[in-house]
């Protein structure tokens, strides 16, 4: 079976670099304050997973490169891409962090889809286990439920929208925050942006992991103890527009809604399948409404993760 591989190491200054570069102020990533996390199994700061979405992005890209597959991406117009995802366990600074992407799978029926299945491992140990998916159409949240709220620069940034549960924060895209956040997620920044040739492509990943600091700043005002009550990721699906992507620049106001939902089922969780009580419908909608990606989120307390490998 043909696959590719690849390893890494991220240091300490990366995860600084892309949290800064996405504002994302959560206590596992901080150098300092993961101290103060209650039973803090990782004993000092772990990677954040789009960070480490966004150096499998770029992995993909290359494989996809090296196998003649982005003429066939645009041959067959599949705009879509996607990405789905279980955290099995942390990437840790200093630990060689080894991808490994299996054998494009190219389908027509039901639906036209390119497929990879990829493993991430890090120090040895599985942390990331998923696909990587080119399609026509979204394949998450393909029917959004989204209300008419009206102009969203009327509404308040971080706030619920009123008659909803929608939260509302809104980021402005940068290209030095996506730059940033690329040297953090140990990608060459020159693959996306040159000012000595006007280009400036922003990738995937960089807007969607602004999700991370919406959702951080939503349970703020929900008044959640992020140190008795720390949350980690437990699985991602994304569906990305590259259509609207494409035309992404410097200045665009991104709009981010959340929403909490039931669970869906039961999810990997460092070795264990446990029930995740914190599930989002995660939107990024451009000024005109335009869905740029849509996601679904799930996280579970720590304490319910380590009770479920105690048993």
């Amino acid at each position: 079976m043909d696959t590719s591989k690849s390893s890494d190491i991220f240091h300490q200054i990366h995860i600084d670099v892309a949290r800064n570069a996405t504002d994302d102020f959560n206590l596992f990533h901080d150098r300092n304050r993961w101290l103060r996390i209650n039973h803090n199994p990782f004993k000092g700061p772990i990677a954040l997973g789009f960070q480490v979405e966004s150096l499998i992005e770029h992995k993909v890209f290359l494989h996809r490169q090296s196998h003649n597959e982005h003429a066939l991406i645009h041959d067959q117009n599949l705009h879509y891409s996607n990405y789905q995802f279980s955290f099995v366990n942390a990437v840790k600074p200093g630990q060689e962090v080894s991808i490994e992407i299996k054998t494009s799978q190219f389908n027509e029926e039901p639906e036209t889809i390119l497929s990879n299945r990829i493993a991430v491992k890090s120090g040895g140990a599985l942390a990331l286990l998923g696909y990587k998916k080119e399609s026509k159409f979204a394949l998450f949240l393909t029917n959004p439920d989204i209300p008419q709220f009206g102009a969203l620069n009327q509404h308040p940034d971080r706030s619920f929208i009123s008659g909803s549960h929608f939260f509302l924060k809104r980021k402005f895209i940068s290209i030095s925050n996506a730059k940033n956040f690329l040297c953090g997620s140990l990608v060459d920044q020159d693959a996306f942006f040159d000012p000595f040739q006007n280009k400036a492509v922003y990738p995937e990943i960089f807007p969607c992991s602004l999700i991370s600091s919406a959702l951080l700043e939503k349970a703020v005002i929900e008044k959640h103890d992020f140190e008795r009550n720390p949350l980690v990721y437990m699985s991602h699906k994304i569906s990305i527009d590259r259509i609207t992507l494409a035309q992404l620049k410097s200045g665009d106001a991104l709009y981010i809604l959340i929403k909490q939902i039931p669970p869906e089922a039961k999810h990997e969780g460092i070795g264990h399948a446990i029930d995740s009580p914190y599930n989002y419908e995660c939107y990024g909608l451009m000024e005109d409404k335009t869905i740029l990606y849509r996601a679904l989120i799930s996280l579970a307390p720590l304490e319910q993760i380590l009770n479920s490998v105690k048993q």
